[in-house]
């Protein structure tokens, strides 16, 4: 399957929470769009592995997404080395994704910039014919793929966007997606213990981020990327 868009996260709902505005608009439009976690997410103080799997399969339907498959790296423990680029170039090479959507490059989780480092990187590595590969449901040898663009979420750190994408429409989706994961936000009525995500500040933090960043580019709701190189536009009237 040849993806228009992957979008990648170090845990499910990191996807979901950075972007998923941006994905279901693109799913709308008739783009085809994949979910790579790197996790299960198993260190998550609420919830366990199993919860976050069903979670985030109830939340890619919600999506509407065309694929959605998990790594099983290790959660607080996977690092940007050899091993860890081949698995996610094969799956680059696999789909053949035109943009990858990844980890905010800066914030308070760890795996996020381990994660955000990691996918970029295997991004450059997989255009190289000199590695090879071959995806478990292959038997030939990977052709190279690199995307033509790599945008990074925000996450918990109010980065600096470059670009702006305006989801006016489509936040009711992503917030449906995000309550999917039903373990690990807000819940009145949850006997487990407190993390920085699951106050209902933090759930309300999701929108109001949005409609900031929406009244910006005067629009009622939008969703903020980093990109590692300028993005270019044919004309400046490209511009809204």
């Amino acid at each position: 399957m040849k993806l228009d868009i992957l979008a990648i996260g170090a845990h499910p709902d990191d996807v979901e929470l950075g972007c998923g505005a941006t994905l279901a608009k693109e799913i709308a439009n008739g783009k085809k769009v994949g979910i790579i976690d790197l996790t299960r997410g198993e260190l998550g103080t609420r919830g366990t592995a199993e919860t976050r799997d069903s979670e985030s399969f109830n939340a890619a339907k919600i999506l509407g997404v065309h694929t959605r498959i998990n790594m099983r790296f290790a959660d607080g423990f996977f690092v940007n080395d050899k091993t860890h680029q081949i698995e996610i170039i094969k799956m680059i090479r696999f789909y053949k994704p035109e943009i990858v959507i990844c980890n905010a490059i800066d914030d308070r989780h760890i795996d996020h910039g381990k994660g955000s480092k990691l996918v970029s990187d295997s991004c450059f590595l997989s255009g190289l014919l000199k590695i090879e590969t071959v995806h478990k449901d292959e038997t030939n040898i990977q052709e190279p793929w690199r995307p033509k663009a790599v945008y990074h979420y925000m996450q918990w750190k109010d980065l600096e966007p470059n670009v702006v994408v305006d989801v006016s429409g489509f936040m009711d989706k992503k917030m449906q997606a995000i309550l999917a994961y039903k373990t690990q936000f807000f819940d009145p009525n949850s006997d487990e213990p407190e993390t920085p995500i699951s106050s209902k500040n933090f759930t309300d933090s999701v929108k109001y981020r949005a409609r900031n960043l929406g009244r910006l580019i005067s629009v009622e709701y939008a969703e903020g990327f980093t990109v590692e190189r300028y993005p270019a536009v044919n004309s400046l009237f490209d511009l809204k």
